[in-house]
């Protein structure tokens, strides 16, 4: 029987009008939904690699190494002050994974498991899917998400929305040049929170 093929997924938080972080790139407006955190711990058995454009990759770079001490519990980023035991299992996860990062003018990436790549190259990645390995997630990294989106190389996309309007911000796919057609996956809504997750695939 054949291995399947590795599959790229991006996961990103995104506001109900379509910005995926806010002018000066915090988070802090996500809305929490305590199941969508269990979810993720859950899915991350099926991951192993994490992709980053530089700006996410610092950004993670800044926080999660930190977020690891004797406690059992870790910060969540996205909520000043709050703590979990889920927060801290994806600590432990994001700084054991392997960490590609593509970027033109890092010289280096010394966090644990970090490989620079200084350009997307569609071949490449191509191959990597077909390596070993388990499934690549993409967070945040608006322009990788819209160079991976323009070679059809993303598998499924996954957007946890909060119910509010940012107004302004930073546009996820702003570097799209041509639509991609998208077929939903599934569909949840949090009635508690009004968060909605959504998972779309490419159409074929």
């Amino acid at each position: 029987m054949s291995k399947s093929k590795r599959r790229i997924v991006m996961f990103n938080q995104v506001s109900a009008d379509g910005y995926f972080a806010a002018p000066d790139g915090k988070l802090d407006w996500v809305v929490q939904e305590p199941e969508v955190h269990k979810a993720a711990t859950q899915s991350m058995r099926q991951v192993d690699t994490m992709l980053f454009g530089r700006k996410t990759y610092e950004n993670f770079e800044a926080f999660w190494p930190h977020a690891l001490d004797d406690s059992k519990t870790s910060p969540n980023p996205h909520a000043a002050g709050e703590r979990s035991a889920q927060m801290r299992e994806m600590a432990v996860w994001i700084n054991e994974s392997k960490k590609l990062v593509v970027s033109r003018t890092r010289k280096a990436v010394p966090w644990k498991n970090s490989t620079l790549l200084h350009e997307l190259d569609p071949a490449a990645i191509e191959a990597l899917k077909n390596g070993p390995g388990q499934d690549i997630i993409i967070f945040g990294s608006g322009s990788v998400v819209s160079q991976l989106s323009k070679y059809r190389l993303i598998d499924e996309y996954q957007f946890v929305v909060s119910p509010l309007l940012l107004g302004q911000g930073r546009t996820l796919l702003g570097d799209l040049d041509s639509k991609v057609a998208l077929e939903l996956v599934d569909a949840k809504s949090y009635t508690a929170t009004g968060v909605v997750v959504l998972r779309y695939a490419p159409a074929k």
